[in-house]
């Protein structure tokens, strides 16, 4: 085979309809755009306008809202905390969340690591994370472990 001899695969590739260039080609005069018309214009966006009737989304009730001081947190469950430290790609002794993110047991940090409950704790772990739920804690401590919050703690109102 020759450089020459090379083709696309066979009704792989179209040519170009170059449209409004005479009757003779099919899609000439209104280059098939019909009669008339904002359509039939160049420089038309009507994204969902709807002649004048009231939009589908102003018609359909809103509901929730986001917050603008609101953060995402990477998870990290028990279970996954305990498979990397099996696996030795932590140390047990010393876990934060730049050791998660450099071991790749987390993709990236966001605001931070929130450590969830779902899964067996791993024996003996001290680790450092932004959040972790009262059941994760309670896991770690009952395994003969230890977390430490950086992050905002809240208080628990219900006293």
């Amino acid at each position: 085979m020759k450089l020459n001899e090379l083709s696309p695969a066979a009704g792989s590739t179209k040519n170009r309809h170059r449209v409004g260039r005479g009757v003779g080609s099919g899609k000439g005069k209104t280059g098939g755009r019909g009669v008339k018309g904002q359509k039939s214009r160049s420089g038309v966006a009507i994204n969902g306008f709807e002649g004048g009737q009231m939009p589908i989304y102003m018609r359909l009730p809103k509901r929730g809202f986001t917050a603008r001081n609101s953060k995402t947190h990477a998870w990290l469950n028990l279970g996954l905390l305990s498979k990397a430290i099996t696996a030795g790609k932590l140390d047990a002794k010393n876990i934060t969340e730049e050791s998660l993110l450099a071991s790749g047991v987390i993709r990236r940090l966001r605001d931070g690591v929130r450590l969830l409950a779902k899964g067996d704790a791993p024996k003996k772990v001290n680790i450092t994370v932004t959040g972790a739920s009262k059941a994760a804690i309670e896991a770690i401590e009952k395994a003969g472990g230890k977390v430490t919050l950086t992050g905002p703690v809240k208080e628990d109102t219900s006293k």
